[in-house]
């Protein structure tokens, strides 16, 4: 759900799923090269903003243990105010819905919105491109949820094509312990020699079932074994859906082939181990705030 007025806005943020992960090495400055396909999923989070006459952003509901100078919203909100030295304020409230430390980019999607959103509330006309260059500011990840739309991505994350995919539905699960995304990227045994793929009729469009890899896994299911039990219980419940995880981790999915069973597999989701959180969703198109930036 989207509304909008002059003064008050709320989005959806949605979660986004790395259908692979390619590391292909890391610059001097310690940031690593990597090549991956973002599909954008409906599960989100929901963000309101109101804009208001004091010269402040003022958060609603803040995320227990999220110091404020660490909550990305906060950090958007400020960042586009000092560019832009906007006088007025912003009344944010964030109802979370996708696990922190899972790996589909809650975070970085929320930046996103604040910056989409407070764009179109503050009047402030900025393109696509400039809030993109700003978003990299707060994370690799927020310049695809502003770019709006399913992506090859590479580099650290700034290089996006739009690429056309399916929207099936995917089985996702998140065990319940986040990891930390330094401690896989600083981790000496993460491969980073990873052989650079093309995305071309004769690359990853051609044979997408090929690239099914994610370099992040091994470290991932070493430093939190609740990967591979996660990772199990897909196999076991949907044989032969080859389950891989998401980014950095620590949620893991699997693509759903058409036949398959809905609701058979949600009743199986209510026996998840305790803490565990499991959803089937659908693929998107576009982020839900694409609309706000753009007139396609």
């Amino acid at each position: 759900m989207q509304t909008v007025s002059s003064d008050f806005l709320t989005l959806r943020s949605p979660a986004k799923l790395n259908l692979f992960l390619h590391i292909l090495g890391r610059r001097d400055d310690g940031y690593h090269l990597l090549q991956s396909v973002f599909q954008l999923i409906d599960w989100c989070d929901t963000l309101h903003l109101k804009r208001i006459s004091e010269n402040e952003v003022r958060r609603i509901n803040p995320i227990a243990g999220v110091p404020l100078e660490q909550d990305l919203v906060v950090r958007a909100a400020k960042l586009l105010k000092d560019f832009c030295n906007f006088e007025g304020g912003v009344e944010i409230n964030l109802q979370k819905e996708i696990p922190i430390g899972a790996g589909m980019g809650g975070g970085s999607s929320d930046a996103a919105s604040t910056l989409i959103g407070l764009n179109a509330i503050w009047n402030l006309n900025l393109s696509t491109e400039t809030l993109c260059e700003l978003g990299l500011k707060l994370g690799a990840d927020v310049p695809f949820f502003i770019f709006g739309k399913n992506a090859f991505v590479e580099g650290i994350g700034e290089k996006i094509q739009e690429i056309a995919l399916e929207t099936p539905h995917f089985l996702v699960i998140f065990p319940n312990q986040g990891i930390a995304t330094a401690s896989i990227f600083q981790d000496p045994e993460l491969t980073r020699d990873h052989a650079q793929i093309k995305i071309t009729i004769d690359g990853f469009l051609a044979s997408p079932l090929l690239y099914q890899s994610n370099d992040c896994e091994a470290v991932a299911m070493r430093i939190c074994p609740a990967v591979k039990q996660a990772l199990d219980w897909i196999t076991k419940a949907v044989p032969g859906s080859h389950p891989r995880m998401s980014g950095s981790g620590s949620s893991v999915f699997a693509v759903l082939d058409p036949k398959t069973d809905i609701a058979k597999l949600e009743n199986l989701l209510q026996n998840l181990p305790e803490g565990w959180v499991g959803r089937v969703v659908l693929g998107l198109n576009k982020n839900p705030a694409y609309n706000l930036i753009s007139s396609d």
